[in-house]
């Protein structure tokens, strides 16, 4: 089973920000179908999960229109021209909390609903934080929230912290802090495991 032959694209709305295209397809078996998608831009995006020294995360509470409320959720952007994913990253830390990082490191690239959109976000971790500020682009400065790291189920289960996107940014990240735990903490023998 392969991709299937795109016959055409057609551009049916466009946005500042979205364009929305139909695509006339025909699969390997012969059925014909018309899909509808958004495109990605081009612009790769970061959703970065900050994590102090005090192992707490820190996360921002910012306007999320598609609801027309207020959401908790993790520091993320667009890269601009010319920046690593890393220097979008810290940029972003700075304009939204008021921090940069030291150390950022990749974690996976994510995704997002790729059966109707072509969105893709990198997720970084940030850590050996330390206070730094920039102007930011929000129109309104997003809420610094610090939650303990050790109360991430909570945060997860909670009713205010529900993107999908950042929900799977906590769990990559938890399973990649708990194995570099395991690796620094010494077993009963005082073998480190």
């Amino acid at each position: 089973m392969g991709v299937p032959d795109l016959i055409a694209v057609r551009t049916l709305a466009q946005s500042r920000f979205f364009r929305i295209e139909e695509l006339d397809l025909e699969f390997a078996n012969g059925v014909k179908r018309t899909y509808e998608r958004l495109p990605g831009s081009g612009r790769a995006a970061v959703m970065v999960v900050a994590v102090n020294a005090a192992d707490e995360l820190l996360l921002i509470r910012e306007y999320a229109a598609g609801f027309h409320e207020m959401q908790l959720t993790l520091v993320k952007g667009t890269v601009d021209p010319g920046e690593s994913l890393e220097e979008a990253a810290n940029r972003e830390l700075k304009e939204e909390i008021g921090y940069g990082a030291r150390r950022l490191d990749f974690v996976k690239k994510l995704n997002l609903a790729p059966g109707h959109m072509g969105f893709t976000i990198n997720v970084l971790l940030a850590r050996d934080l330390y206070p730094e500020k920039l102007a930011g682009d929000e129109p309104e400065p997003p809420e610094l929230v610090i939650w303990p790291l050790a109360k991430l189920d909570e945060l997860v289960a909670g009713d205010e912290f529900r993107e999908a996107r950042a929900i799977a940014a906590l769990c990559l990240v938890q399973r990649l802090l708990r194995s570099e735990t395991q690796l620094r903490t010494p077993d009963s023998t005082g073998v480190r495991s």
